[in-house]
């Protein structure tokens, strides 16, 4: 077996060890890992990037955005809770023109009670709430001296 003297170091030659050519195409391997693994970190920071604005899009981009779409149920729930209430009064308002079409007492009571009507011979009495005074000037309170 031959030595040689490379860089300060003792290569031997033969069947186990590797020649120059031997060493060119490891060193080409290793080279060609290398480019391969850059270009791999490039495509997985590539997908972290594309990843990171399909979500941004998704939260703040096109046409509804995650707020807007919250803003946007909210108002939704109050419609709803307006419209049962709006419904609920119909409801009552029906029951209460039902009530005064086919009932005649119902209908004297509001006679009664709203347009102040009476039977012949009954005395309306009506009764007033005194206003209320003005205490600002009683016994000079109120003047300065």
């Amino acid at each position: 077996m031959a030595r040689k003297k490379r860089g300060g170091r003792a290569k031997t030659r033969g069947a186990k060890g590797r020649g120059t050519k031997a060493r060119r195409a490891g060193k080409r391997r290793r080279r060609a890992a290398r480019a391969n693994k850059s270009g791999s970190r490039f495509l997985d920071v590539a997908i972290v990037a594309m990843l990171f604005l399909a979500i941004y899009f998704a939260i703040f981009g096109g046409d509804y955005t995650v707020f807007e779409i919250r803003k946007m149920e909210a108002l939704e729930q109050e419609r709803a809770a307006e419209l049962a209430s709006t419904e609920a009064e119909i409801d009552s308002l029906e029951a209460v023109a039902q009530m005064l079409e086919h009932d005649p007492e119902a209908i004297e009571r509001v006679a009664r009670e709203r347009y102040g009507m009476i039977r012949e011979g009954e005395i309306l009495y009506r009764f007033r709430e005194p206003a209320p005074r003005d205490t600002s000037t009683i016994d000079g309170a109120g003047e300065g001296e």
